[in-house]
């Protein structure tokens, strides 16, 4: 696969298994919570395998010194690690969480509407929030790598 190539794993349909948990915590007011944190499960184990593909294909790339290897290879892991536990599990499923408690918490105190058709409610808020969320929250969490760790790693290498 060529660098210009799309990246299986963010510029493809794939991308959609990060958000998982997304989708459990809109249903995390219908569901138990076996199956929201089954959904967390299911986005840690893309975000395992994307680090795992990174690696491995940096680890087929040519290198100067083993030492350049060992530390290129490090850092692709590390780096897809850090980005896609935050861009596809911690921070969306930390804003699609708040967005729903919020919802319900408005439905609850605002309508007399029966509480599951609330629920009902809070779930497709939520999920219609998630196409939303996404672009932004990479955006900024590639904003906010480049400007610290990748910064600091980049002085160091």
């Amino acid at each position: 696969m060529s660098e210009s190539q799309a990246d299986l794993f963010r510029d493809t349909p794939v991308r959609l298994i990060g958000y998982a948990n997304e989708v459990g915590e809109a249903f995390r007011p219908l569901v138990h919570v076996f199956w929201v944190r089954l959904s967390y499960g299911i986005a840690s184990a893309y975000v395992v395998a994307d680090t795992i593909h990174k690696t491995v294909k940096m680890n087929q790339k040519e290198f100067e010194s083993e030492k350049a290897r060992r530390f290129g290879v490090f850092y692709a892991a590390t780096d897809t690690l850090l980005w896609q536990s935050l861009a596809s599990v911690i921070i969306p499923g930390f804003t699609i969480n708040r967005i729903c408690a919020g919802s319900l918490y408005l439905l609850n105190r605002t309508t007399k509407l029966p509480q599951t058709t609330r629920k009902w409610i809070t779930t497709a808020i939520g999920l219609s929030c998630i196409p939303f969320i996404f672009k932004p929250i990479d955006n900024f969490v590639d904003y906010t790598m480049d400007n610290t760790i990748r910064k600091l790693t980049r002085q160091s290498s």
